[in-house]
């Protein structure tokens, strides 16, 4: 097993900057996850450490190795695809074992390493089975043994459950961390979707126009995000974010948004004394909104306001309220039982201890 080091890594297409100088260090038996929306680069990234990709610029390390120009059989890494890419003319055990034989490995050896991931993904009663023969879920799974039996120092996976259907990628999820503390081995993982790098790393890199915005354990990056950006997109439904003006009075410090006074934590004067009289954005998360007054007497700093509940939907569990307070439209995460007609004005209370502010003209937290 190996860290992965990469140090200025630049990837360019022509006069396109697909990958901007970025610095990752993934530790040895790390499952880390890069995520972000579709063309920040993340896939690029994962491609450029297979060799798959030429890098433009900076050093790609495996191990205690340079393999900036080592070729991709050589850098004892395996790579599972988005679309599975397996030979439909064999079977489950030929597709598995193809890539040992083209490395001469002996037949013993072979069976010997099919057998064992075939047990761990538990496919070992589908190894004469074709590719036409199996669901969406086993063709993965064999996906996986293929590369689990090459033994590499690194695994790279590249949205591989982005074609299962909901159910089936919650499954498989489960599957993969299970397998990763099984083998006890170093792992990047890509995917747009938040929730599954939620769910499944050690921590998660998020990416956007090329450059990693932050890098951290998961609910580090949802409680702390580094900038608006990563609020937004980290998240479901995504952090709220209002427009008022940073006022400090003999009241002490607040944000007035639409005529309301959204009161600050004391312990914050000093860090945001600098924006006094500006405008600023505070980020609130949907389930740090209540409209049920019990919840005041929990933790918090609760401030009111007066909003207008735009519409509702309601998720089994919970419900999600679109509320509009002057121009502010925003989500409140509330309990499903309770009625909310559309139109009518309520109470909501945010629990200003959890909120975020935000420089409304570069996105960065304040």
């Amino acid at each position: 097993m190996a860290q992965v080091v990469l140090e200025k890594l630049t990837k360019k297409y022509d006069e396109v900057v697909a990958v901007d100088c970025i610095d990752l260090h993934v530790r040895d038996q790390e499952l880390i996850v890069l995520v972000g929306p579709s063309g920040c680069g993340k896939s690029t990234t994962l491609r450029t450490v297979a060799g798959l990709e030429e890098i433009t610029s900076g050093q790609i390390r495996i191990g205690e190795r340079v393999v900036n120009h080592v070729a991709p059989k050589d850098r004892n890494i395996a790579m599972v695809f988005q679309n599975y890419a397996l030979y439909p003319h064999m079977n489950v055990f030929k597709n598995m074992a193809f890539g040992l034989k083209m490395r001469s490995i002996g037949k013993s050896e072979i069976e010997e390493r099919i057998r064992r991931a075939a047990e761990i993904l538990g496919i070992a009663d589908l190894l004469h089975r074709k590719p036409a023969q199996l669901s969406g879920g086993q063709r993965q799974r064999v996906a996986v043994g293929r590369a689990i039996v090459r033994n590499p120092d690194v695994f790279l996976f590249d949205e591989p459950l982005s074609n299962l259907d909901a159910k089936l990628r919650v499954t498989m999820r489960t599957e993969l961390v299970k397998l990763h503390r099984r083998l006890e081995t170093t792992m990047i993982y890509v995917t747009h979707d938040q929730v599954e790098a939620m769910t499944m790393g050690d921590r998660i890199v998020v990416m956007q126009n090329g450059t990693i915005q932050q890098v951290g354990p998961p609910l580090e990056v949802y409680d702390s995000p580094a900038n608006r950006f990563v609020a937004e997109f980290i998240g479901s439904p995504p952090m709220n974010f209002l427009e008022g003006t940073l006022v400090v009075d003999e009241g002490g410090m607040h944000v007035n948004v639409a005529n309301t006074p959204l009161k600050l934590p004391q312990d914050r004067m000093d860090r945001y004394a600098a924006y006094t009289g500006k405008k600023v954005s505070v980020g609130i998360r949907p389930e740090d909104i209540s409209s049920n007054q019990s919840d005041l007497r929990k933790q918090g700093l609760w401030s009111p306001l007066r909003a207008k509940i735009l519409s509702s939907q309601l998720l089994g569990a919970d419900s999600i309220l679109q509320l509009a307070c002057g121009d502010n439209e925003f989500m409140a995460r509330v309990d499903p039982h309770e009625t909310y007609g559309p139109r009518r004005e309520i109470d909501v209370q945010l629990n200003m201890s959890k909120s975020h502010l935000f420089d409304p003209n570069t996105g960065k937290v304040l």
